[in-house]
């Protein structure tokens, strides 16, 4: 297992830049992600909408972790009672009732 914890020091340093680079740059990144999915979705003639939107649901909620890291962690670990890190509202669609 030396090998992994090798891998998890250098990368550690890249680690904290992409969750700076997360942070200033959050707005571009979801127009990016929103701009993909249009794209994807049109060229395969609203085919597969769901996955594309659930896909890209879930890509917007991992960069919002990544440029949110820190700010867990002098919140108390968790997040806020009842909804999301910062009052965010969730990424993708609703829950199926």
């Amino acid at each position: 297992m030396g090998l992994l914890d090798n891998l998890k020091a250098r990368l550690e340093p890249a680690k904290g830049k992409v969750s700076d680079l997360a942070q200033q740059h959050g707005d571009k990144i979801d127009r990016g992600l929103d701009k993909m999915a249009r794209t994807v979705d049109e060229r395969t003639k609203g085919k597969y909408s769901d996955r594309i939107q659930t896909g890209t649901g879930k890509a917007k909620g991992a960069m919002d972790r990544l440029a949110h890291k820190d700010d867990k962690g002098t919140e108390g670990g968790g997040d806020a009672p009842g909804g999301t890190p910062g009052g965010t509202p969730p990424a993708g669609p609703p829950p199926a009732s």
